[in-house]
């Protein structure tokens, strides 16, 4: 089989491990940076050129398209679904995944627990966002932020007011939620592949510090997950139509909560934290699912 992975970075871990694991199954692999693919819309001939080259016989796709790269980049697996080839996340599940605002609301609707959430656009509705969480303390999160970065605790009604007014007068959209304080400033990641979980893992923020992202300096641990733990992170991939997902659970007293689901999770983390390798599971996915591409 030829796998392309859609990849701006040869050099990332997860890029890398999905590249060997592809090799040591017998596949070809082919790399392509999404943001260098030239898409010709043609009638009943959707084709793609890299380097001067059109792309020909890839049976299948795995995209690692990073968030400011959401629009290209899933414009880009747009097009080999119109080529008729399988793609181990889909366009639309990645675009919707990347709008946090709309992927809470249709995970709300599925009856998923999550952290309450309030996102206005005026200013003189600030009082009644944070307290319609329940006030401070609070966490005030960008809608475009990755990594932690745009996530800040208020620890009052008053620098709530301050952090929601500052991001308003950047016409930066954002989102208040309830802070979970018995989470003890860990999360849950949990790796869903193919409706499965793959791999799970706790993370630990650093003291001092609420956000247990990896990236800023958290620590990660193995973790074996409740059944209501692992219900809720297959019905939110599910839900959002992702092969492939990252989906980050707060333990709080009423349960798990989903904070984010995300579409492009990394390998790295899970990968050290638990042992298994993730990279030769989203190969077995794709080897499963090489023939249900779009329109076949």
């Amino acid at each position: 089989m030829k796998i392309a992975i859609l990849s701006r970075n040869k050099n990332l871990y997860s890029t890398k491990r999905l590249i060997e694991a592809a090799e040591l199954r017998g596949h070809e692999v082919l790399l392509l940076d999404h943001m260098k693919c030239v898409l010709v819309i043609e009638q009943s001939r959707p084709h793609i050129y890299y380097n001067g080259k059109e792309v020909t016989d890839v049976n299948a796709v795995i995209p690692r398209i990073g968030a400011s790269a959401t629009f290209y980049g899933s414009a880009v697996v747009r097009q080999f679904e119109m080529m008729k080839i399988f793609t181990a996340v889909e366009s639309q599940a990645l675009v919707r995944s990347r709008d946090k605002l709309r992927s809470l609301q249709i995970l709300a609707r599925a009856g998923i627990g999550m952290p309450k959430s309030a996102f206005a656009n005026e200013p003189k509705d600030i009082e009644s966002v944070i307290a319609s969480i329940g006030g401070a303390p609070c966490v005030v999160k960008l809608l475009e932020g990755t990594q932690g970065i745009g996530v800040i605790l208020a620890e009052n009604d008053k620098a709530a007011k301050s952090v929601i007014e500052a991001f308003l007068k950047l016409d930066a959209n954002m989102l208040v939620q309830e802070y979970i304080k018995e989470s003890k400033g860990a999360d849950i990641r949990v790796f869903v592949v193919d409706g499965q979980i793959v791999g799970a893992m706790k993370r630990q923020a650093k003291e001092g510090e609420f956000r247990s992202n990896l990236h800023r300096g958290g620590t990660a641990s193995l973790i074996q997950l409740t059944a209501e733990e692992r219900a809720t992170a297959i019905k939110s991939a599910k839900k959002l139509g992702l092969g492939i997902a990252g989906v980050d659970l707060l333990q709080s007293d009423r349960g798990p909560l989903v904070m984010e689901v995300n579409s492009s999770p990394g390998l790295e983390g899970i990968e050290g934290a638990t042992g298994i390798d993730i990279a030769s599971k989203i190969i077995e996915y794709v080897e499963r699912n090489e023939f249900n591409a779009p329109g076949q």
